[in-house]
């Protein structure tokens, strides 16, 4: 194994550790195994590249580091002209950034999507995080990690495969952990098939823009149902459409440009998915569609956005001709 690869392991160290022992030794006997086979056995082409710029950034010891504000402001009095210029070019050697926003110092990092109006949304609703254990699925960069760290979570784990959104996160991490000192959040470069079946020991589980994505949907629901501990809360955001119990959309091809999009049901639709899965009590805490303010090109995302998916004359349609998106937020609980 190559250095760089021994580093990125040893990022792990903590969180595997905790998982040796109690309710989360089924995951933490294998995760090892999964994260040489991720990081070393199926290395990705720019995982050097991303490599190189996060450990160009400068070892800047913020003086703040504030995780219950939007951007996550990371600042400090002092930082040189050379430094912040480091700083930038570092995080755009990582880009494009889609989650967010961030502050590192006076960088300002606009990301594609408003994250943190999505959080403002969920957030009243939650079971207090104060003391919980915390699975984000999907996470991308971690922004709502951060977040529910700031939310008083006591860990949160988060898994996405994506090796970019892995850099994002750990760029945060280091700096973070200079302002706070040790922080129990951790982004496992994994997908939701690599967590143990029926682990059932998270407290709070999260999967916000996700379930679309699953051509089994009811069996990506139970699949989060099983990571609770009986009476523990589901987080689940997805697309939705306006329509009657039973009423499903599922695209012919494409939908608002995205591949990989199976079914968009009614909101009475998808609770009753909850209902069938095995789930107590669903509810719909927030519906919203989305806006071109929320999502968007941005200098940290160059490629196309929300605005370039929706038809050009009707917002409220996307480019396939379909409802534009709607997003549900459920919360309901394990039994």
């Amino acid at each position: 194994m190559s250095v760089e690869n021994n580093t990125l392991l040893h990022w792990f160290d903590e969180i595997h550790a905790f998982m040796q022992e109690g309710k989360f030794a089924p995951w933490g006997n294998v995760l090892k195994d999964q994260l040489q086979e991720i990081l070393h056995d199926k290395e990705h082409g720019d995982q050097e590249r991303w490599l190189e710029a996060l450990e160009s950034l400068p070892a800047i010891k913020p003086d703040t580091c504030n995780l219950s504000v939007s951007d996550l402001a990371l600042t400090k009095t002092d930082v040189s002209a050379e430094e912040k210029q480091k700083v930038e070019e570092g995080l755009r050697g990582l880009m494009p950034w889609r989650k967010g926003p961030f502050r590192f110092f006076d960088t300002y990092v606009d990301t594609e999507w408003h994250s943190d109006w999505k959080w403002d949304r969920v957030a009243p609703h939650l079971a207090p995080l104060k003391g919980r254990t915390v699975l984000d699925v999907g996470c991308g960069s971690g922004y709502h990690m951060w977040r529910m760290l700031g939310g008083g979570a006591d860990r949160v784990v988060g898994v996405d495969p994506s090796r970019l959104f892995l850099m994002q996160f750990q760029a945060m991490k280091r700096y973070a952990e200079k302002a706070l000192g040790p922080l129990k959040a951790d982004l496992l470069p994994l997908k939701m098939e690599d967590v143990p079946a029926r682990l059932q020991s998270f407290d709070t589980t999260f999967s916000m823009g996700v379930l679309y994505h699953r051509k089994s949907p009811i069996d990506h629901i139970q699949e989060l149902r099983d990571t609770l501990r009986p009476g523990g809360q589901l987080v689940l955001e997805t697309l939705v459409i306006e329509g009657k119990l039973g009423e499903v959309l599922m695209p012919e091809d494409r939908y608002a440009m995205m591949r990989n999009v199976w079914f968009l049901p009614s909101v009475e639709t998808l609770l009753l998915w909850c209902r069938r899965a095995g789930l107590r009590n669903p509810r719909v805490v927030d519906l919203n569609q989305t806006s071109i303010e929320e999502q968007r090109t941005t200098d940290w995302m160059r490629f196309n956005s929300l605005p370039d998916f929706l038809d050009a004359d009707n917002h409220d349609l996307t480019a396939e001709g379909y409802p534009a998106p709607l997003r549900a937020v459920i919360l309901a609980e394990a039994p």
